[in-house]
């Protein structure tokens, strides 16, 4: 039986709203959780990246807990399959969970007729979509966890991360037949790994983020890459940041996911434009954030700011504006991971189950 002939499971519905509108902010829209879909399987404790392909509506996610990519239909939000074959949440020397840096699935995106991630081992898995199984699994050349992604579908690149590495490194994979390794980029300066790479159609560069330059935490930057040489053309400074995620949005801007939480920086996001390579917006009182995302239907940058001081939230932020508009409260364990539907405006946030979290993927639909 395939991998994706699974039953499926019931939407538990809810109509209970996370947060009202933060004020100020009228004629924003406002988003309201609308269901909670369980994952079967072990208790969802670790896990990675999620990501939604527009083209088909599937939403896949790094489920380490499960050792797979769990697949769900972002349309009627029910879960479809699985596929297995990853490291699995890796514990660590105490035996507690987990070690990150030794564990996978991480990032997953498609390209193609091919999803492809990131696993423990330093490898990439490429998978067949319509088989649903594991076809390709290339080494990275590091020794710890390959990790955040994206793809250049114009030249067919694939682009990935080590963070763990050191020094950490991106390689650049040809997603034609052979998957021949281009090259890779180093990064010696980086003293706290990198981050997220994201492609920019724009220009046909990959911006990616770098927490850290030279051991000083206040000091980062978004490295500008040339996917078809697997080369660095140049750093763009960031400060009081830590960049983690990093989306595309409206009129040459991104947003970048800054991990600071008001602790020794305060908990802002940073938005920043492409062409000019300045700070366009720094939005206060959000913050402690790893994967972001930009929803074109919605015109919304979400972030999934998990450790913010006094709690994690799913925050929301009007891309026209660059204000803050809405901070959802979550209840649960590492809420990092966010992905959004271009049809249905829908936003998906996985939750662990630890401290009282519902082990589940919530899902936010604007109102």
């Amino acid at each position: 039986m395939s991998a994706l002939r699974h039953p499926r499971v019931r939407v538990l519905a809810t109509l209970a709203v996370a947060t009202g509108l933060l004020s100020g902010a009228a004629g924003a829209a406002e988003l309201k959780k609308i269901a909670e879909i369980p994952i079967p399987g072990e208790k969802l404790i670790s896990f990675d990246i999620s990501f939604i392909d527009q083209k088909t509506q599937r939403y896949y996610f790094a489920d380490r807990s499960n050792k797979a990519i769990d697949v769900f239909d972002a349309k009627t939000n029910t879960y479809i399959g699985r596929v297995p074959g990853f490291v699995g949440a890796v514990l660590k020397a105490d035996n507690t969970c987990c070690n990150n840096a030794k564990s996978g699935p991480n990032g997953v995106l498609v390209a193609g007729s091919e999803i492809w991630a990131g696993d423990g081992d330093s490898t990439i898995k490429v998978i067949d979509i319509k088989t649903m199984k594991i076809v390709d699994t290339i080494p990275t050349g590091g020794k710890l966890r390959a990790n955040e992604m994206t793809y250049d579908p114009k030249d067919q690149v694939f682009i990935i991360g080590n963070q763990n590495d050191e020094p950490p490194f991106t390689t650049f994979v040809s997603t034609k037949k052979g998957h021949k390794v281009i090259g890779k980029v180093s990064f010696p300066d980086a003293t706290d790994g990198n981050e997220q790479p994201t492609y920019n159609p724009a220009d046909g560069l990959v911006y990616h983020s770098i927490p850290e330059l030279s051991k000083d935490e206040k000091k980062g930057a978004v490295a500008v890459l040339d996917p078809r040489k697997a080369a660095l053309i140049k750093m763009l400074p960031v400060d009081n940041c830590n960049p983690a995620g990093l989306a595309f949005g409206p009129g040459g801007n991104f947003v970048l996911g800054c991990n600071a939480d008001g602790d020794k920086m305060p908990a802002i996001i940073t938005i920043m434009n492409y062409k000019t390579g300045k700070v366009v917006a720094n939005v206060a009182d959000i913050g402690g954030a790893d994967m972001v995302t930009y929803n074109k239907k919605n015109n919304q940058y979400y972030i999934a700011a998990r450790a913010l001081k006094g709690g994690p939230v799913l925050g929301v932020i009007d891309a026209k504006t660059n204000k803050l508009v809405q901070k959802i409260a979550i209840t649960g364990g590492n809420p990092h991971s966010v992905a959004s539907s271009e049809t249905n405006g829908h936003v998906f946030v996985p939750v662990g189950a630890q401290n009282n979290g519902c082990g589940c993927i919530q899902v936010y639909a604007p109102q």
